[in-house]
């Protein structure tokens, strides 16, 4: 007699208006096991999760959980039906305790101390068989990204889920972390749970899963076992194309120092100082990869750089001063100074989403003499010369009229890199140059920066995707709570060594994860004893 699928979905079909999400999608997932959705942008992952989570109502198609068809209508039904989801962004109350963030929405009545304490035995149950240590006292806000997804687990399991959908789950994680995140996940599956992983990183989908559909177009194009395939064959099923996946690049040539930064601090408005004395150089002809976990000043040694934020301290670009604060401290400045900056939101910082692609192509430039005379610009010549750029870098569709909203992220992002790139930089500042970009455009805009750099640019790169830092830096900064680590050339590291620094870990210890594990405890441990609710919840 055959088991009946953990999830099977039949005919799946979801429109937004002229646009067709989900196209007649039939999946099977097998109890105990961990099955990948990969797919590009817009290719219906997300949508066809929400569907299966209840956020979305599908237009057509049948749910079954276990064998029996289900109704799934609100997030309720779904965690009924025994599901869990982990979303990329946590939905953790900031300001309560971790014990108080899982109970959140499952108390047993009114009165929230009994609540606790069956809460506490049971996380505490929980967390040992699962190997999911946490701090049940630490306020969410005092934990690390890692704990923090830690306890987005419990709080399914603790709603009894035997299905997890997790999504993006190690956008925000050092590789030691994911590392631990995926033995985590092993050890659920091997205790009979049933795991959705839905990411971009073919590595991850090679390393831990059982099986893997790929979407292309709102529409299942496969599903294979994943010891029966590799990385290329399902970057080309993605895509419809091959795709070159990895990163060629002759040896760096570097030259003279374009950029120089010395003890630079920043306090932000919170009086919270976000840089503490950060010391770099960036050369002609090299691309200097900053990496790190979000929010430990990356962000914010960008922003300095390209005129968006004061500072105190000294930035030279060949050997000239910047200004730091005050007038000659913004973005007009630092283009005349010669540095690009191609920003890490690109809708918010990069874009202005309601004008169009041929306007967005001059933004920051449009004083220039090549743009126009006096008051009157030449339309009719930046609007041609933006459909040049599109046509070189490949941004579709070819429609300098369109507005910004209209084009994929990808493409929007081709649009502001175009823009930077063309205008002959000394010194390009790139942040999270692939950020939701497709498979195919990731290969594209990797061989633009590199041709930059062998053009004897500077390039200063910050990405959270460790893999692509080490593929196209030649040499490696790791910033961790807004200081430099430590430099590292990437072939002379690896990510274990990198992801140690991340973690503000120095040193190569035999079992990282578990170094940056004691790490994390110790400090959620001294910040609940802080707050004082080492002994209880604080809102019980």
């Amino acid at each position: 007699m055959s088991v009946a699928p953990a999830i099977e979905l039949r005919g799946i079909s979801k429109s937004f208006g002229p646009v067709q999400a989900n196209k007649d999608i039939s999946i099977r997932v097998a109890p105990g096991t961990i099955h990948g959705i990969i797919g590009e942008n817009g290719a219906g992952k997300s949508t066809l999760m929400s569907i299966l989570y209840g956020f979305y109502k599908a237009d057509a198609g049948k749910i079954f959980i276990k064998g029996q068809e289900t109704r799934i209508p609100d997030s309720q039904a779904a965690i009924a039906a025994g599901i869990g989801m982990v979303f990329q962004h946590f939905k953790l109350v900031e300001n309560f305790t971790v014990l108080e963030n899982v109970i959140l929405g499952a108390e047993d009545g009114a009165l929230l101390r009994p609540s606790l304490a069956k809460a506490r035995r049971e996380l505490a149950a929980l967390a040992r068989e699962y190997e999911l240590n946490v701090t049940p006292d630490a306020l969410i806000e005092d934990i690390g990204v890692g704990m923090q997804q830690r306890v987005e687990i419990l709080k399914a399991l603790y709603r009894q889920a035997d299905i997890l959908i997790l999504d993006e789950p190690t956008g925000v994680l050092t590789p030691a972390e994911a590392d631990q995140l995926f033995r985590i996940l092993a050890r659920l599956r091997d205790e009979g749970k049933t795991i959705i992983l839905i990411t971009h990183k073919l590595r991850e989908i090679m390393e831990i899963t059982d099986d893997v559909s790929v979407m292309r177009r709102g529409e299942i194009v496969a599903t294979v076992r994943t010891a029966e395939t590799g990385p290329e064959e399902l970057a080309e099923l993605m895509v419809g194309r091959k795709v070159l996946l990895r990163v060629e690049k002759a040896p760096a040539r570097p030259g003279d120092v374009v950029l120089e930064v010395e003890n630079l601090h920043v306090v932000d408005g919170q009086g919270v100082e976000r840089l503490r004395g950060i010391d770099l150089q960036v050369r002609r002809g090299e691309i200097v990869g900053l990496a790190g976990v979000a929010g430990n000043g990356q962000s914010e040694l960008l922003e300095v750089l390209g005129g968006m934020r004061p500072a105190t301290g000294r930035v030279t670009v060949n050997g000239v001063d910047l200004a730091l604060t005050g007038r000659g401290a913004d973005g007009k400045a630092r283009r005349a100074a010669g540095v690009g900056h191609v920003p890490e939101d690109r809708q918010r910082e990069g874009l202005i989403m309601a004008f169009s692609a041929w306007e967005n192509s001059v933004f920051g430039y449009h004083r220039d003499p090549a743009s126009g005379t006096g008051l009157l610009m030449d339309n009719a010549g930046i609007e041609a010369e933006a459909a040049a750029k599109m046509e070189r870098f490949d941004v579709r569709p070819r429609d300098a009229k369109l507005s910004a909203r209209h084009f994929s992220g990808g493409n929007q992002q081709k649009i502001v890199l175009a823009r930077e790139i063309e205008r002959n930089p000394d010194l390009l500042l790139v942040g999270q140059p692939t950020r939701g970009v497709d498979i195919g455009a990731i290969e594209f805009i990797h061989a633009q920066i590199i041709a930059l750099r062998d053009a004897g640019k500077a390039i200063l790169l910050v990405s959270v995707e460790l893999d692509e830092v080490m593929a196209l830096s030649d040499r490696i900064a790791v910033m961790f709570d807004g200081r430099i680590m430590g430099e590292r050339l990437p072939g002379q590291t690896d990510e274990t060594e990198l992801g140690l620094l991340m973690a503000g870990i120095e040193g190569r210890p035999e079992d990282a994860a578990a170094a940056v594990q004691e790490a994390q405890e110790a400090q959620a441990q001294e910040h609940a004893e802080e707050h004082g609710t080492a002994q209880g919840g604080g809102h019980g």
